[in-house]
């Protein structure tokens, strides 16, 4: 049986890739077997200024409250 999987990705951009790198970089990964062939579908990016360590989305208590504000709506994890 082959099953089809929507999987949300949050990739923090330290090295400037852009929308399209990310999407060149995730596409072209050759996984073993090729038991994967991911294929972007959408992106939605927003800015978060100057990194920093603390910044709310890179802290294990606040990231998930800091993700639905910065992206809005709940995480279909929870809504499960």
């Amino acid at each position: 049986m082959t099953m089809a999987y929507k999987v949300e990705v949050l990739v923090i951009d330290h090295d400037g890739l852009g929308e399209q790198g990310i999407i060149d970089e995730m596409e072209n990964v050759r996984y073993p077997n090729h038991c994967m062939n991911p294929e972007v579908k959408s992106v939605v990016g927003v800015d978060l200024g100057e990194w920093d360590d603390d910044l709310p989305i890179n802290s294990r208590t606040k990231s998930d409250a800091e993700y639905k504000r910065l992206f809005g709506g709940a995480n279909e994890k929870e809504e499960a």
